[in-house]
């Protein structure tokens, strides 16, 4: 099957409610899934923390012991739109692309998505200041799973 119609048919799920979508043809297929990752070959095994566990230990080593200054209504967890692998940094200036106490306005690029060789823009769905980083640069990243967060 060709790369450009498997690229083309990744963004139709993204810009669609669809969860899951295979397509054959003749002896090829595809299974494009929104919800999980296909699981790995045998012999390629990744383990992967839950981002749920991996948010609450870093939230509580962010969260001083004043607990008046936080409120959970100003916290926001920009969310993987895909699987794949996470670059924090640009890979031409190797600068970084977010940063803990960061200014980011909506739309601003905050990380880079790789998946099926596809180099993905993430940009940061509201503007605000990036608290915590929840995961680290190279960093396999399921979908859904917290990426950062913004106050």
């Amino acid at each position: 099957m060709d790369i450009r119609k498997i690229k083309k048919l990744i963004e139709l799920v993204q810009e669609s409610d669809i969860a899951e979508l295979e397509i054959k043809e003749g002896e090829e297929s595809v299974r494009i899934c929104r919800h999980s990752p296909v699981p790995m070959q045998a012999g390629a095994q990744t383990y992967l923390a839950p981002a749920s566990s991996v948010a609450a230990a870093i939230a509580t080593a962010n969260v001083s012991n004043d607990s008046s200054t936080i409120d959970d209504s100003d916290i926001h967890k920009l969310l993987s739109p895909m699987v794949g692998t996470i670059y924090l940094n640009d890979k031409k200036t190797g600068k970084p692309l977010c940063a803990i106490d960061q200014q980011v306005q909506q739309g601003d690029v905050v990380c880079v998505i790789e998946a099926m060789t596809m180099m993905n823009s993430i940009t940061a769905d509201k503007s605000g200041i990036i608290s915590a980083l929840l995961i680290e640069d190279g960093d396999q990243i399921d979908f859904e799973q917290a990426i950062l967060v913004i106050e």
